[in-house]
């Protein structure tokens, strides 16, 4: 049902069990896979036989546990299939490359991570001469002007954008692309469980599974998850990216990863839980907070209106220092002082990461850029984890707070 919850898809997807009956499925760590009819493996090469369990070829084209993980996330997304990389670049790279031939036109948002505005706005044009628009994408209007009909291949943003939080209207956005011929790709890696671009019109989903999906800081790997059609073009022999390029999924990561995807929504809500208790204290303490789940958030009603309910508006949070001096100090108090938090890139840890979004994860884009994309030199981005009790962690943050602003010592 596309308007099934991601939880209830995922309990509802079918369960592969272990080898001897397991309850967990088996790591299927071969690299190779062997036949028993010498005519098989021809079959397969020409197409005859689908990768199912019982035609398994090399796992840089199909591996079962890997298979299984990317069944779990097609499941949560809502989409007919999915195919599961070995990061979150290779994913969203792959993608382009499928969908835009030599020539080839992208209409993007200009608040995108850094890596991936440094491959629309370099990389692609350099390699393949396919050049990117940067719109705003709260103007629908200017979004509709620069999607150009015949040659405009794909419309492509971020759910909530990384790192200024912006909001996607993902239902009018997907009809303003379709109208016009283009495929919508979505990166929803702020937002697993929270959103569901898929569900709301999207043709592809892309994340980013090292962040909140895995939750441990510990793993790389991505998804693109979307139409069987599209995951098999994906996959061709001749002139699928996915094969061809090799972006391959490690099967005993895609076990790890698969043993972490039950508990997804219970983190999730608990770390929308606590960036909403969080931003709203901040914002009591004078500290200008941007959270999309704050009512002053621009996009707080929009959010509200295509979010799932019961997880709450993401565990991100931004505060804005105004300038990286004061941002690096708060970070430093935070970290060395208080222990609130990490000093890290990356996201959806049980620990609280905090960075510089300007002069790190966001440093591909120039002074210009991130001032289209509303990145200030100050902006703190935080992943707000769960470790510790809620009130434990506020006390931690009061303290620096008291350290930076109200001159108080560190005793």
């Amino acid at each position: 049902s596309l308007v099934e919850d991601p939880v209830a898809a995922l309990a509802n997807a079918r369960h592969e069990f272990g080898e001897h009956g397991g309850v967990n499925m088996s790591i299927e760590a071969s690299a190779t896979f062997t036949v028993m009819e010498p005519s098989t493996m021809r079959r397969m090469f020409a197409g005859e036989l689908s990768h199912d369990r019982d035609f398994f070829i090399y796992s840089r084209h199909f591996n079962p546990t890997v298979l299984n993980l990317s069944r779990k996330l097609a499941a949560i997304e809502g989409t007919e299939a999915a195919y599961c990389t070995a990061s979150g670049m290779s994913a969203i790279s792959s993608v382009l490359l499928q969908l835009c031939s030599n020539n080839g036109h992208v209409v993007a948002s200009h608040s995108l991570y850094g890596g991936t505005h440094a491959l629309l706005t370099h990389f692609l044009p350099r390699t393949s001469n396919i050049t990117t628009t940067f719109v705003d994408l709260r103007d629908l209007v200017a979004v509709k002007e620069a999607i150009v009909e015949g040659k405009t291949n794909v419309l492509y943003f971020e759910a909530v954008s990384n790192p200024t939080l912006t909001v996607a209207n993902v239902p009018e956005l997907c009809r303003i692309a379709h109208d016009k011929g283009a495929t919508v790709v979505v990166d929803n890696t702020f937002a697993p469980m929270v959103l569901s671009p898929a569900r709301m019109g999207a043709d592809v989903v892309i994340h980013s599974i090292s962040k909140f999906v895995s939750g441990g800081a510990d793993i790389i790997a991505g998804a693109v998850c979307g139409s069987a059609s599209l995951i098999n073009s994906m996959m061709d022999l001749h002139d699928g990216s996915l094969l061809l390029l090799g972006p391959t999924m490690n099967a005993k990561v895609a076990f790890e990863l698969s043993e972490r995807i039950p508990h997804l929504g219970l983190r999730m809500k608990e770390h929308s839980n606590r960036a909403i208790v969080y931003a709203t204290r901040m914002k009591k303490l004078g500290m200008k907070v941007i959270y999309p789940g704050l009512e002053d958030h621009p996009d707080n009603m929009l959010l509200k209106s295509i979010a799932n309910k019961e997880y709450g508006y993401g565990g991100m949070l931004c505060v804005d220092m105004e300038s990286e001096e004061r941002a690096n100090k708060l970070m430093d108090i935070l970290q060395n002082v208080t222990r609130f938090g990490l000093m890290a890139v990356s996201l959806g840890y049980h620990e609280t990461l905090m960075s510089c979004s300007g002069s790190s994860t966001s440093s591909e884009l120039n002074e210009e850029e991130k001032g289209l994309a509303g990145i200030s030199p100050g902006l703190v981005r935080m992943s707000i984890g769960y470790s510790g009790t809620l009130e434990q962690k506020w006390s931690q943050f009061e303290k620096a707070f008291s350290i930076m602003w109200l001159g108080h010592d560190s005793k």
